[in-house]
């Protein structure tokens, strides 16, 4: 009976065995690579198995007939395959492709640096800005460290890969920012006027930008205010040079804020203990103040409203290039009001719209004036006829309102559609009083633009982005269509290959527009490759790039005083570029490096024939370092920065009224050694204390002299001409920034570890 029993389980197993059927396979990615750790199973039984790490995978089932066989993996789509069980269960090849996922998608990079929070990692983050050393917290001044910007040091303004200053616009919230800058001082350059920290993000983009932006030839840099503050904080600085307060305070439920700040500076006491090469008979003086609040609303989106406002008077004067007893005397009043209202809302169905209003109004009265020894205006007989064109007097207004949106589509996955339109109205009106005539211009603008934009992710590796933009002036009363191209492949961990195409319009500058509007568009195009591979802690970058100038604005004189204008210039220029950020080689230690090399020559202005311009050179280079000593709350930073000699020239008119020639030569290289330090102490108990950053800097510490070109005299002789250098070999700055409410040196310390 036992030898029975053990022989019925013997040919029960021996039957169940055959009655299973053995199903494997191998599980790879769209490329081919072995996929580990995928759960392999037929669906609505419990028969499965998981691939190892060669992708293999192999179990049995008793399932007879026609299967679904279900393969998951987390990063990859499901996948089902209908399988015959007697048929073809060995030897299954299985084909995941993978999720489109924002963290792991390729980013579009050609010609754009993200910073600030962006989910790819900061370039520059607002505490970048503020610790860079030479920066004084000054956004333009800590974008210089980057590719492509050039190292201009008399006059305000970003220019990039061979654009003037005026090619280079700034945008809040998506609209257009006017007066990014202090007004105009004659051959010194004017800060910024908007503080670093006002800003969650921040894009620099020296080409190739979205078709969501227009009206610059060379680059957009774009600025995204921050939404809600962590906390309630009141803030107070001081230094010889400012005092401030201010202060942000939020609901308990943190759905609402507001905010209000007040700035004073004055430089008397600062020129006194640094002489400047100007004789100020008006200390430079600044008010500012600005105000915001910001609202969430109930679906997820953000009301957001700034303002700020600036007043400032100076008054210099210069020994004057045509005279060993004469000055020139300069004197500038500004009023500065800018505002902006935006509103992000998320619609459903994967929509979301943004809407942005913005309205700003510059006022400059400036006075010209030559100058005897007893500071008196100089009365000139008519032999000397050409120096009373040296006495003049403006006052300017601009105004511009603007009215922008932007409705987003997802469609599907991660890939986008964005459409939308704006809206501007500027109004320009100079009055000019010279030799005893007022002259007034001006001109009013109605400008309006089309947009479409998508952003298409075939694969986490592969991803295009296409747009068009159409645009109207009035002015000019023409129109334009930009087309825009990028596409970006990654290359491996981290790394990815980015091009990029497009065309750039911009508007001829008020001061031609006032003179005539028969002119047509500027335009650029713009051709861009790059290669880079970016982790949390370091950035490898190389780009190079193609553009060609059209329809540029030339100078065509009436006689030595007047002349107008055409659309006749032309131009081009190429380059290549590096960057490296490193905040993982060294503990505590952050560096970068940027390296510029730029070839290009227009046409345009008075130049008599295509020449490289005078605010550009061949190699710019600069070196950034800081180190935090987290024991002791110190920082201290330091940047370097280095350019070739940019040349300079005297443009004359001959008998015909043409322009010639009469001297060209290359300026000394540039050079610059900035420090800076901050120590973040806090000071009280626990539940009151007072947090605390003393700032130190210190530019051009080695005292350098540079000469940025030269000014000639009115004979043209280059033996007379008069260098345009620093008004000082070095600026001081010593500050200290109380806060309540906000511990400012964990955004130090984090910012550096």
């Amino acid at each position: 009976m036992k030898g029975f029993l053990v022989f019925v389980i013997m040919f029960g197993v021996r039957m169940a065995l055959e009655a299973q059927t053995s199903v494997n396979g191998i599980v790879r990615d769209s490329k081919g690579h072995p996929v580990p750790g995928a759960s392999i199973s037929l669906k609505n039984t419990y028969d499965g198995a998981t691939s190892d790490s060669s992708g293999h995978f192999h179990f049995t089932t008793t399932e007879k007939g026609e299967q679904v066989l279900s393969v998951s993996c987390i990063g990859y789509n499901p996948y089902e395959l209908k399988i015959v069980i007697e048929l073809i269960a060995r030897n299954l090849p299985i084909a995941l492709h993978e999720q489109l996922s924002e963290l792991k998608a390729v980013t579009i990079s050609a010609g754009s640096f993200a910073a600030g929070d962006s989910k790819r990692g900061a370039i520059l983050s607002s505490l970048d800005v503020a610790t860079t050393a030479g920066s004084n917290a000054d956004i333009t001044a800590a974008l210089k460290t980057l590719p492509g910007a050039q190292q201009v040091g008399e006059q305000e303004g970003l220019f990039v890969r061979g654009g003037a200053g005026y090619e280079a616009k700034q945008y809040i919230d998506g609209t257009l920012v006017n007066n990014p800058y202090y007004t105009s001082v004659p051959d010194i350059a004017q800060r910024g006027r908007f503080s670093p920290f006002l800003f969650k993000g921040t894009v620099f983009s020296t080409g190739g930008y979205s078709a969501l932006y227009g009206q610059a030839l060379s680059s957009v840099v774009l600025l995204e205010s921050i939404d809600l503050p962590e906390k309630s904080e009141v803030d107070a600085s001081i230094s010889p040079l400012l005092v401030g307060l201010g202060t942000q305070q939020l609901s308990k439920d943190k759905d609402f804020s507001w905010g209000i700040n007040y700035n004073y500076t004055n430089v008397a006491l600062y020129f006194a203990a640094v002489k400047q090469v100007p004789d100020y008979f008006h200390m430079p003086q600044y008010h500012t103040a600005d105000a915001n609040f910001r609202i969430k609303t109930k679906n997820g989106g953000m009301l957001k409203y700034y303002t700020t406002f600036n007043h400032n008077v100076l008054g210099l004067r210069r020994q004057d290039v045509d005279s060993l007893y004469l000055n020139d005397a300069f004197a500038l009043t500004n009023t500065n009001w800018y505002n902006n209202l935006s509103w992000r809302e998320l619609l459903g169905n994967g929509w979301k719209m943004n809407l942005g209003v913005s309205y700003s109004t510059n006022r400059d009265s400036i006075m010209q004036q030559v100058q005897n020894a007893a500071n008196q205006p100089e009365v000139f007989s008519d032999s000397a006829f050409w120096m009373v064109f040296k006495n003049f007097g403006l006052t300017s207004r601009q105004d511009l309102t603007q009215f922008k949106a932007v409705f987003d589509k997802k469609l599907g996955g991660i890939s986008s559609f964005r459409f939308g339109g704006e809206y501007w109205y500027a109004y320009n009106r100079q009055p000019f009083q010279q030799n005893n005539l007022d002259t007034v211009f001006k001109f009013s603008n109605n400008f309006s633009s089309l947009f479409a934009e998508t952003d298409i992710f075939i694969t986490n590796d592969l991803a295009a982005k296409l747009g068009l933009r159409y645009e109207y002036s009035s002015v000019i009363a023409r129109s334009d269509l930009a087309p825009r191209v990028s596409l970006a492949y990654k290359t491996g961990t981290d790394a990815q290959i980015s091009v990029a195409y497009g065309i750039f319009y911009q508007l001829p500058e008020n001061s031609q527009l006032f003179y005539t509007s028969n002119l047509e568009f500027t335009k650029a195009t713009h051709y861009i490759i790059n290669y880079q591979k970016m982790s949390k802690d370091r950035i490898f970058r190389v780009e190079a790039y193609y553009k060609q100038y059209q329809d540029l604005v030339k100078t065509v004189p009436i006689n030595y005083f007047y002349s107008t204008y055409n659309n006749s210039g032309s131009g081009y220029a190429d380059g290549l570029e590096f960057f490296w950020r490193d905040k993982k080689t060294f503990k505590n230690f952050d560096y970068w490096i940027s390296y510029s090399y730029l070839d290009t020559k227009r046409n345009y202005l008075n130049y008599t024939e295509q020449l490289m311009p005078s605010y550009a050179t061949h190699h710019t280079a600069s070196i950034v370092v800081k180190r935090f000593f987290t024991d002791l709350k110190v920082g201290v930073n330091a940047t370097y920065s280095f350019a070739t000699g940019r040349p300079y020239y005297n443009f004359r008119l001959d008998s015909a009224n043409q322009y010639y020639l009469a001297d060209q030569g290359i300026t000394k290289d540039y050079q610059s050694l900035n420090l800076s330090a901050e120590y973040v102490p806090s000071i009280g108990k626990k539940n009151a204390r007072t947090f605390v950053v003393l700032f130190a800097s210190m530019t051009n510490a080695l005292g350098y002299n540079p000469v940025f070109g030269y000014n000639y005299t009115y004979s043209g002789d280059p033996d007379l001409k008069q260098p345009i250098t620093l008004p000082a070999r070095r600026f001081y700055f010593i500050g200290c920034f109380l806060s309540w409410g906000v511990d400012r040196s964990q955004d130090a310390i984090n910012n550096n570890l």
